[in-house]
């Protein structure tokens, strides 16, 4: 499976590209930031970011995009920002068929690290190591991008059993609920 992991931000939106095997084997592909001035309007910074991620998206062939969940901050101004590139990743992955699935950061640094709140260097230590990188990734978002993804290739699998897990289940009740139906107008 290739992910394409996106830390989304208008300032920095870090894009790292990686190739997961199965198990916990992952092999880093690319990664880059894209950057825009804050400077340039809005609508050009969004352009910028989604030209960057539909050249990757059309370079490198993800099966799946994942994006860091954006999560409430104390700078509005920035939660914005993030939400609204993060908002132009989903819609140009869905635009080129691709599933996209959001990872909160406590879910992306508790899969790399084995600790929710470990902090930006403790990510970048452990994506240096896993992937087998010869120098960390800098600056932090294009760790974190790597990170997305990898957390993602960790994660998919699982996530797919339980996905598979609850529609079995929901067919089976399904099926009990239509035998108890046919029972009680049979009793009657």
């Amino acid at each position: 499976m290739r992910v394409l992991g996106v830390d989304p931000g208008l300032t920095r939106c870090g894009l790292g590209v990686v190739d997961g095997s199965g198990g916990r084997t992952v092999r880093a592909v690319a990664v880059d930031v894209v950057r825009t001035s804050a400077d340039l309007p809005l609508a050009e910074r969004l352009l910028a970011v989604g030209a960057e991620v539909e050249r990757w998206i059309a370079l490198h062939r993800p099966d799946v995009v994942a994006i860091e969940r954006v999560f409430s901050q104390h700078n509005v101004r920035t939660v914005m920002g993030t939400a609204q590139a993060s908002g132009v990743v989903a819609l140009l992955a869905a635009r080129a068929g691709l599933p996209v699935a959001f990872h909160t950061p406590s879910e992306v640094k508790a899969a790399v690290t084995g600790e929710g709140r470990a902090g930006k260097e403790q990510v970048t230590t452990m994506v240096t190591k896993v992937l087998g990188l010869a120098r960390a990734p800098r600056p932090a978002d294009a760790a974190d991008a790597l990170a997305l993804a990898v957390c993602h290739c960790w994660r998919a699998p699982m996530l797919d059993r339980m996905a598979q897990a609850k529609a079995r289940s929901d067919e089976l009740a399904r099926a009990h609920r239509a035998r108890l139906a046919a029972a009680a107008r049979a009793a009657r």
